[in-house]
C-alpha cells in the first residue's frame, strides 16, 4: 500500500474555497437576489434561492468547502435562517484576516515559508476575535442595538418578521399568503398559560407529524385541516360520523389470542384500532366483523404525537387493556388530500403544504419548519452581564433627574427584533468602533483589542455593502442616517425608531439570530484556520464529484 497524498492546508487554500462559495451564493443574496435552477440526476428541474438548499446541492469535493457547507447546514438547522449570510460574512472575515496576516512580520525564524508564517498570524488572529466575541458581544449588542429594536410581542411584528423571512427563502409572490399561514398555526397551538416557545418547540419537535405534503396544486392551496392527519389510510371500512365520539387504543406489536382481544376491545366500546405494525389478514378479517376500524403501519413521529395529545398510554400485552390505555376522540374520519386518502383524527389543526412539484413541496416544507426554528431563535434573549447591567443603569441615571429603574428593568428582554437591510450590521459596526475606541485610551496594557474590533466591525459592513450592491447610493444615505441618529440619540433618553429613518422597508430580522449567525461564523474561521493538513483518500466506488472554481 502507497503513502496516501498529503496536502499542506495554508490561509491562502481556505479562503480560495470560500470565496468560490460565495460566488456561489451571492448570485441569490439580498432584495435584489436570483433564484438558482437546479437539473437533478432524475432530470428534474427545480429553482430555488435558500442558501442551504443550493450549499447542499453542490457536489464539493474539497475536504474544507464540505467542512464549511456542514457548519452552515448545523447553524441553519439550528435557527432556521442565515445561510447565505453565513458564507459571505465567513468569506469577508477571511479576506481580512489575510490582509492583516500578511502585514505581521514573521514571527518567527523557524518557519520553512511565508505561508507558514501567514497561517499562524491568521490563527492567533482568529482565536483573538473568537475571545473578543464570547467575551464582549453580547453586551455591544445590548448596547448598540437592542435600543433601536422592540420585542415582537404584536402580531404586526411578528408578520413583518415572516415575510421578510421568506421573501429571502421563496421570494415576493406568496410571502404574504405563507405568513398568514403560520400566523395562524401559531395561533391555533399557542396555550394560553404557558409562554409562546413552549408551543413554538412543540410545533418543531412534532413538524413532521403535524404537516402533509401535497404535490399537484399551486402553494395557494395550502391551509390548515381539524385534527391530526395520519398519513395511512383505513385497512377495514370506516363507519364513524362526526357527531359521535369514538374510543381508540394504540398498539405497539402485532396481535395475538385474536378472538379473545377482540372480545376486550368490544367490552371497552372500542372501535378505532391504531398499528404500529402491520395486522394479519385474520387480524382484519375479525375487526371488520366486529366493526372496529383499524389504521396500521402508522410511522413513529404521528403515533408519538396521537400519544401525547390524547395522554393514552400504547397498549404492549393485548390482553392487559386498562382504562388508560384508552383515548377518546370527538371524530375519527377519512380525508383526501391530493391523490392520497388518510385518516383524520382529533387535534387542534394540522398544516397541508402544497406545491407544483415534489421538489417545490419539499422545499416549501423545509421553509416553514425553518421559520419555525427562526421565530423560536428569536424569543431567545441575548445574554446581558452584570457590567452591561450596571452600564446600562448609570446611563439612564445620567439621563433622567428620576431614581433609576430596578435592575430587573433594565435586562434584556426576549424576542427582539430591528429593521432588516443591514440596521443590525450598522449599529453593531459603530459599537465596535467605539468600543475599540474606548478600550485604546483605558486599556494600554492590550493593544490589540482596538485591532480586532476594527477587524470585526469592517467585516460586518460587507453585508449592507451586499444588500445595497444594485444602489451604492443607498447603501452610503442609510449608513449616514443609522449613524447620524445614534449620534444623537446618545444625548437623549429615549432612542430613535429607525423604521422611519430607513431609506427602504425590508421589514424585520431577529437580534437572536444575528447573534448566533455571528458567533457561528466565528468559530468556523478558528476551526478551518486549525486544520493543517489534508489527507486525499479515495476508493475504487467513488464517483467523480465536481470541483468549485479556483479563485486566484
Amino acid at each position: 500500500m502507497g503513502m496516501m497524498p498529503v496536502e499542506r492546508l495554508h490561509l491562502k487554500h481556505v479562503l480560495q474555497t470560500v470565496c468560490a462559495l460565495e460566488a456561489v451564493v451571492l448570485r441569490s443574496f439580498g432584495p435584489e437576489g436570483g433564484q438558482v435552477l437546479f437539473i437533478r440526476d432524475t432530470t428534474e428541474a427545480m429553482l430555488s434561492c435558500s442558501g442551504t438548499r443550493i450549499l447542499t446541492a453542490l457536489r464539493l469535493e474539497h475536504p474544507v468547502a464540505r467542512m464549511v457547507v456542514e457548519c452552515v447546514w448545523k447553524h441553519s438547522t439550528a435557527t432556521g435562517d442565515g445561510s447565505k449570510t453565513f458564507i459571505l460574512l465567513l468569506a469577508s472575515l477571511l479576506r481580512m484576516i489575510h490582509t492583516a496576516a500578511c502585514k505581521e512580520p514573521n514571527v518567527s525564524c523557524t518557519y520553512n515559508s511565508r505561508e507558514a508564517a501567514e497561517t499562524a498570524a491568521a490563527r492567533r488572529l482568529a482565536d483573538k476575535l473568537l475571545a473578543f466575541a464570547l467575551e464582549e458581544l453580547d453586551d455591544l449588542i445590548t448596547m448598540g442595538v437592542i435600543p433601536y429594536g422592540h420585542s415582537h410581542t404584536s402580531n404586526h411584528s411578528l408578520q413583518r418578521l415572516l415575510v421578510s423571512f421568506f421573501q429571502t427563502r421563496l421570494g415576493y409572490t406568496h410571502c404574504d399568503f405563507i405568513s398568514n399561514l403560520i400566523c395562524e398555526l401559531l395561533t391555533y397551538w399557542r396555550c394560553k398559560n404557558n409562554p409562546p416557545s413552549l408551543s413554538l418547540q412543540f410545533i418543531n419537535d412534532n413538524f413532521p407529524a403535524l404537516h402533509t405534503p401535497v404535490s399537484g396544486f399551486p402553494v395557494t392551496c395550502s391551509r390548515l385541516v381539524e385534527g391530526q392527519v395520519i398519513h395511512r389510510d383505513f385497512s377495514t371500512p370506516c363507519s364513524h360520523t362526526d357527531c359521535e365520539p369514538v374510543k381508540a387504543v394504540v398498539f405497539t406489536g402485532c396481535l395475538q389470542l385474536l378472538e379473545r382481544v377482540i372480545a376486550i376491545l368490544q367490552s371497552l366500546g372500542i372501535s378505532v384500532l391504531l398499528s404500529a405494525a402491520k395486522q394479519s389478514a385474520a387480524v382484519l378479517a375479525l375487526a371488520r366483523q366486529a366493526n372496529i376500524c383499524v389504521v396500521e403501519c402508522i410511522s413513529e413521529d404521528e403515533l408519538s404525537l396521537f400519544i401525547q395529545l390524547s395522554g393514552a398510554t400504547p397498549v404492549s400485552d393485548c390482553l392487559m387493556i386498562e382504562p388508560e390505555h384508552v383515548a377518546t376522540l370527538t371524530f375519527c374520519r377519512p380525508i383526501l388530500l391530493g391523490a392520497h386518502r388518510y385518516e383524520n383524527i382529533v387535534t387542534p389543526c394540522s398544516l397541508v403544504i402544497c406545491g407544483p412539484g415534489e421538489g417545490q413541496t419539499d422545499q416549501y416544507a423545509c421553509a416553514f419548519q425553518d421559520a419555525i426554528r427562526m421565530v423560536l431563535t428569536t424569543l431567545e434573549p441575548v445574554g446581558m452581564t452584570a457590567t452591561t447591567a450596571s452600564k446600562e443603569i448609570l446611563q439612564l441615571h445620567k439621563t433622567t433627574s428620576s431614581t433609576p429603574p430596578p435592575l430587573q428593568q433594565c435586562l434584556l428582554e426576549s424576542g427582539y427584533v430591528i429593521p432588516a437591510g443591514g440596521t443590525f450590521e450598522f449599529l453593531l459596526h459603530h459599537a465596535m468602533l467605539q468600543h475599540g475606541c474606548e478600550s485604546s485610551v483605558c486599556d494600554n496594557t492590550n493593544m490589540d483589542i482596538p485591532a480586532v474590533t476594527q477587524l470585526l466591525a469592517k467585516a460586518l459592513l460587507s453585508i449592507p455593502q451586499k444588500i445595497y450592491s444594485h444602489s451604492p447610493r443607498h447603501f452610503l444615505e442609510t449608513q449616514t442616517r443609522i449613524f447620524k441618529e445614534n449620534k444623537q440619540s446618545m444625548h437623549c433618553c429615549t432612542k430613535a425608531d429607525l423604521s422611519q429613518v430607513l431609506i427602504l422597508d425590508f421589514g424585520l430580522e431577529s437580534v437572536s439570530c444575528k447573534y448566533q449567525l455571528l458567533l457561528a461564523v466565528l468559530q468556523c474561521v478558528t476551526s478551518l484556520l486549525r486544520v493543517d493538513t489534508v489527507l486525499c483518500t479515495h476508493s475504487a466506488s467513488q464517483t467523480k464529484s465536481h470541483r468549485l472554481p479556483d479563485i486566484s
